[in-house]
């Protein structure tokens, strides 16, 4: 097998050793002491080095959390050897008694985006059929997914849209380093069966519900048009780009429309250029009106 990679966490005494395939079935597993590791061979192997105090086992990886009687700098390397040892001779890391459950395979790949800060995780198959936003794990109650990824301490923000899902990342982790592990989890949820997303329990936003079909012909002409430009000819692109743009209002008076970018367009570094030298300039030519500003608002 491949050789098991030691990263270091945020805390000095918990030591990740990461293996290149995940080693469990989309479920997290938490030992304190050799007796609770029944159902962990591996777990209970490692008890016996004096200095474990904590396993914990999920993804593709193992952590462990040490005493302070020894330094991992001493014995890290030795641990990752008993690991691949262990793993070599066809040792067992987790004695699994749930049912088997038929897996539908599907394809997962990343792709970089405009946004430095995020990647779009790309699927062959439809994930869900309305756009969502996941500014952090409270919102993310409607979708399972979206609340495991949170738990990886690199994911800032999470955008899900038809066939893709876009995270931005903090600048904590360098993708090149992390990209393949979102991935892989990414594809063993889905194909494990797991409800990716509850459409029934998106809350729709007063500004979604302008876009919304029932709500349009209430809003005024320029407002209407507007949409049909940025439906038409704005949101393609900007989804392609792992984004979204809403329509948030139209100020007559001062001639200002403002917008809401999502997933990747949000805080983009060339977000500000796009608006002003595409959007802006689209809507002033096809609107006649070059007192046209577009501006960008947070959610």
């Amino acid at each position: 097998m491949s050789k098991i990679i030691i990263k270091e966490t945020q805390n000095p005494a918990i030591l990740k050793f990461e293996f290149p395939d995940f080693i469990t079935k989309n479920k997290s597993y938490e030992y304190k002491n050799i007796d609770e590791a029944k159902e962990s061979p591996l777990a209970q192997k490692l008890f016996y080095l004096p200095f474990v105090k904590t396993v914990f086992i999920s993804g593709n990886f193992i952590a462990i959390e040490r005493y302070n009687i020894v330094e991992w700098n001493d014995v890290k390397d030795a641990v990752a050897e008993q690991i691949e040892e262990f793993m070599a001779n066809g040792g067992i890391i987790i004695i699994d008694t749930t049912p088997e459950i038929k897996k539908t395979p599907i394809t997962i790949y990343a792709e970089s985006t405009p946004n430095p800060a995020v990647l779009k995780f790309v699927a062959n198959k439809i994930i869900t059929t309305k756009t969502a936003e996941f500014k952090n794990i409270d919102e993310a109650f409607p979708s399972a997914l979206a609340k495991e990824l949170f738990k990886f301490p690199f994911v800032k923000e999470i955008f899900m849209d038809e066939n893709y899902i876009s995270i931005t990342k903090y600048n904590s982790s360098e993708w090149q380093e992390v990209s393949n592990e979102v991935r892989m989890f990414i594809k063993a949820f889905v194909e494990n069966g797991n409800e990716i997303i509850n459409e029934n329990l998106l809350s729709t936003t007063p500004k979604s519900e302008k876009q919304e079909l029932s709500n349009f012909d209430s809003l005024d002409a320029t407002s209407q048009q507007i949409i049909n430009i940025l439906e038409e000819y704005v949101k393609p692109a900007v989804q392609a780009d792992g984004g979204n743009i809403l329509f948030d209002s139209f100020d007559e008076t001062e001639k200002r429309v403002k917008v809401v970018l999502q997933g990747a367009c949000s805080g983009c570094p060339s977000s500000t250029f796009t608006l002003k030298n595409g959007i802006e300039n689209m809507l002033k030519d096809m609107l006649k009106d070059e007192a046209i500003k577009v501006e960008a608002i947070n959610t």
